[in-house]
């Protein structure tokens, strides 16, 4: 296992020249040369180690007047829209898969002032309270093969949406207006959906409670696994049969969500391995059972599983689910799919701590996608840095291939053997730390390939 963390020196090198091979597609898409350049220097700046990573220090980093830079980010009419299509079309060709997972998530980015275009006091899970922040709807593609974000949108608030003045100031385009967080992500979900290769999709509590936007889902014959909230109201399809044989009111047999876990006896919850992590395997408990809900007060016609999960800790965590899968899928797919958000969520900490994401200093709706388009662009160039370098050191992490990237960006001419030193040396550590906590369950960790190859598997 420690050697699955040596690094070779030679899989550093041409790591520059891989950079520039992998901006020029998405480069081309832009109309002239200024701009194209201007593409490439916000990317590496992305990319670097820089600690702020807004458009004056990546110009300065860069040896360029930050002027331009700024123009191109916050000014430049630029269709970012051709850029997605093309990371896209790349998603798909290297990590696309007939189970691969499309995930919904919203993602929230604090600001201060209030006029930066869809500014408003709203809930910041960032924060974890209400407070200014703007809020984006996110899709992510999730695979055995790897993971990523392919698509965004920004949510204007209906107060913004309906300010003329504010529209204006921050250049809306006339064509956009007002859309809930759930059209959003139809949106990117017709739009993404023939592109990427998929069999699930999933995204949390605020896309799994609302009833239309599951029968939507099913309308579009996508199987879904669906975050809920604990209190909503279910129907258990045996108990609403009974009932109506009985000539009981339909209304009698719903409960909470919460409560009806509380009925399962200890017999019917099924123990599942979701992935093996670094301080051992995670595992949960779940157990499942078919329900109706009311649509408009109305018993709903279609007939969905409930799931619901627990972990294995002192307090055990609960968490609930909707899904339209058939009879024949078992609960530990289930399972499986619902965890795919944690790889999601791992993307945004990655795009978020080590890209910059959050860093831009933009007021326009342009700035916005542009900003966030080309963040996309970096976070999957790492992926694909992650995914070679994994073939003769699979235990490199994100993390590590971007902090190598960010060093060789810093300083071209590295010791290369010295950094494959260095990082070599992180890697070992961390493994060393896993090997111990492995250690309480009698068996060693999974090397790194074999729990990819477990991943793919599944």
């Amino acid at each position: 296992m420690l050697n699955d963390c040596e690094v070779v020196p030679k899989d550093l090198e041409a790591c520059l020249d891989r950079l520039k091979n992998f901006v020029d597609p998405f480069a081309a898409l832009l109309p002239r040369s200024q701009l194209r350049s201007h593409g490439e220097d916000f990317i590496r700046g992305l990319l670097s180690d820089l600690e702020r990573k807004s458009t004056e220090p990546i110009a300065e980093r860069e040896g360029k007047h930050r002027r331009g830079l700024q123009r191109f980010i916050g000014e430049s009419p630029w269709d970012h829209a051709p850029l997605l299509d093309e990371l896209n079309r790349q998603v798909a060709a290297e990590i696309g898969s007939p189970n691969g997972i499309l995930v919904l998530d919203p993602s929230t980015f604090p600001k201060k002032g209030k006029a930066s275009v869809g500014v408003a006091r709203q809930w910041c899970g960032r924060l974890g309270k209400v407070d200014n922040c703007q809020v984006g709807a996110f899709l992510g593609y999730v695979s055995g093969l790897g993971h990523t974000l392919v698509d965004e949108r920004l949510y204007l608030p209906n107060d913004w949406a309906k300010d003329k003045t504010r529209r204006e100031m921050c250049h809306v385009p006339k064509r956009v207006k007002f859309k809930t967080s759930h059209e959003l992500g139809l949106e990117m979900l017709e739009k993404r959906r023939g592109q990427l290769p998929h069999g699930w999709v999933t995204g949390d509590d605020e896309f799994g409670q609302p009833a239309w936007f599951r029968a939507k889902l099913r309308e579009m014959r996508e199987r879904y696994v669906l975050e809920a909230p604990s209190n909503i109201s279910v129907g258990d399809v045996e108990d609403l049969r009974r009932s109506v044989e009985k000539g009981r009111p339909w209304k009698s047999c719903f409960m909470s969500a919460s409560r009806w876990k509380d009925t399962v006896a200890k017999r019917d919850w099924i123990r599942v391995s979701v992935r093996d992590g670094t301080k051992g395997p995670l595992v949960v408990w779940a157990a499942r059972v078919r329900v109706r809900t009311k649509i408009d007060r109305r018993l709903s016609e279609a007939e969905e599983w409930l799931m619901v999960t627990r972990t294995e800790s002192k307090v055990p965590e609960y968490r609930y689910y909707f899904s339209d899968a058939g009879m024949d899928v078992p609960i530990e797919e289930l399972v499986h799919v619902a965890n795919a958000r944690f790889w999601i969520e791992d993307c945004f900490e990655r795009a978020k701590g080590r890209i910059g994401m959050g860093h831009y200093e933009v007021r326009s709706w342009n700035g916005w996608h542009h900003h966030m388009t080309l963040s996309l662009l970096a976070l999957w160039f790492l992926v694909l840095e992650q995914r070679r370098l994994n073939v003769r050191t699979p235990a490199i992490t994100l993390q590590q291939s971007a902090e190598a990237i960010g060093e060789l960006l810093r300083d071209p001419d590295l010791d290369r053997r010295q950094l494959a030193l260095q990082i070599t040396c992180r890697l070992r550590r961390m493994e060393e730390v896993r090997i111990h906590h492995w250690r309480k369950f009698k068996r060693p960790p999974p090397r790194w390939a074999e729990a990819r190859a477990m991943h793919v598997a599944q």
